[in-house]
């Protein structure tokens, strides 16, 4: 089995042959299934080849369904095969695997909600990735691995940095990119992976949403029938606050139903939904989806917002019902479950027309908000997290409709309202103020208000927006 594993060393570019291309591809387009079928059936070609596909299938499975009962199994077939790597003579090839595989497992423990046997297998695969790099710079598809734990590291909250210091863990999110734009340009099979690991960093990390959504676009027109693309088109879509296009794409997406069944796709389409205003219908998806889901992800957040459309709808005793049963159900691993479960310890329902200007910003849909916008008066703020919330949700929509003076008058005044109270409108104000300046070539208040929105202490969204301007310091070159 040695003698066969390694008869296929040297290539630095790693091309699968035309059979496993096929079998990337179903796995790149979610038909996980058939995938493995057709892997099992293969008897010649690059052994190291098919236990990449193989460990990557099983990992899209995971990331997609969130089963935590499958994922007992498959973690058990990931250790094997590192032991079995372990095992080989070291080439760039089984380094990379080594490195790659346990990057693999550790996104699903992490994801799983397992973060100390994550951080240890994202710590094997920096290693890996580290010895890679450094023994075999030639060698193309690391710069995948090497570049995702480069941006993962380099994204780490503060609080967090000194147990990465102490593990001999560091990255930078600007080297990680470059890392993965140049396998994105390589003749290596694994660009289009580089792509989409590409794209969606833009948009997580850096906030461009835009630019992400319509690298997804433009990657569907080359492939219009890849079932990740659109489910990633979709998020970046909605983080882009184009509910409608993600919609549309959504309706895509159900016709073609091969392959692995996306749940969590009907969470997205009640939160579209619930964007437009259609409170009815975005209940129905959102129960649809905690019927269906494997995981207990999202679930809490999808209660949650159960009861805010009953509020909104005017049922109020239907809301209450649904308010505790999300205080009850789910976990808070996720930024959506944590913030529900922050509003939830409130125990009080929002400012409604506050609430309905969040929403319609939120889908894009600008002039039903600034239609709630004119109703809302003094009368209507009765306490300080409302005004400072109105604030910030009308600095958002000035911020989206490129209104950028105005956005920075609110921003300023939802840092003012919110004080050293911990809810997240200052942080992501000032986050926002970043922006806005370093868009405007100003680097000196970039850096100011970047550092400012570092400096909230607890508030819930805290990692996220201390990625965001930790990355944002990066590349003003701090």
């Amino acid at each position: 089995m040695l003698a066969t594993l390694t008869a296929f060393a040297g290539d630095n570019l790693w091309q699968f042959d035309p059979t496993l291309q096929a079998i990337y591809k179903q796995i790149l387009s979610l038909q996980i299934d058939e995938a493995r079928q057709q892997l099992a059936l293969v008897r010649n070609g690059n052994e190291l080849h098919k236990l990449y596909l193989l460990n990557l299938s099983e990992t899209a499975d995971i990331l997609i369904t969130e089963d935590e009962k499958r994922f007992d199994k498959i973690n058990d077939g990931m250790r094997a095969r590192l032991d079995q790597l372990s095992e080989m003579p070291e080439t760039a090839e089984t380094l990379f695997l080594r490195a790659e595989i346990s990057l693999q497992r550790g996104f699903n423990l992490l994801n799983l909600g397992q973060e100390l046997n994550a951080v240890l297998a994202i710590r094997q695969a920096y290693l890996n990735a580290q010895e890679c790099v450094k023994k075999y710079p030639q060698f193309i598809p690391v710069k995948k691995t090497h570049g995702v734990i480069q941006v993962m590291l380099g994204s780490v909250p503060d609080k967090y940095q000194w147990f990465m210091n102490l593990l001999g863990m560091k990255g930078s999110v600007k080297v990680g990119q470059k890392q993965l734009d140049d396998l994105r340009a390589s003749n290596s099979s694994l660009s289009l992976e580089a792509t989409l690991l590409f794209y969606t960093i833009k948009g997580f990390l850096n906030q461009q949403f835009g630019e992400a959504a319509r690298g997804f676009q433009e990657s569907l027109q080359k492939d219009p029938d890849s079932r990740l693309l659109m489910f990633l088109g979709i998020n970046m879509l909605m983080k882009n606050s184009q509910s409608e296009e993600a919609f549309e794409l959504m309706q895509h997406l159900d016709k073609h139903p091969q392959g692995l069944q996306m749940v969590y796709v009907d969470y997205l389409r009640g939160e579209a939904l619930l964007h437009r205003g259609d409170y009815t219908a975005a209940i129905s998806y959102y129960q649809k989806f905690i019927r269906g889901y494997k995981s207990r992800s999202f679930k809490k957040d999808a209660y949650y917002k159960i009861s805010l459309c009953y509020y909104l709808l005017g049922d109020m005793a239907t809301a209450r019902k649904n308010f505790e049963t999300a205080k009850a159900t789910g976990r808070t691993a996720s930024d959506p479950d944590k913030y529900a479960d922050a509003m939830l310890a409130d125990n009080t329902f929002p400012h409604a027309k506050i609430l309905k200007i969040r929403f319609f910003t939120d889908g894009g849909y600008y002039k039903e908000a600034r239609d709630v916008v004119k109703t809302v008066g003094p009368a209507d703020l009765h306490n300080p997290k409302d005004a400072a919330e109105f604030a910030y949700r009308k600095g958002r929509l000035a911020h989206k409709t490129q209104d950028l003076p105005t956005a920075k008058t609110l921003y300023l005044q939802a840092i003012e309202k919110t004080g050293d109270n911990p809810w997240y409108f200052a942080p992501n104000a000032a986050l926002q103020l970043g922006y806005i300046a370093q868009s405007q070539g100003d680097v000196t208040g970039a850096r100011k208000y970047y550092e400012k929105a570092l400096s909230y202490k607890r508030y819930e969204y805290k990692n996220g927006i201390d990625s965001k301007a930790k990355f944002a310091l990066e590349q003003l070159g701090k």
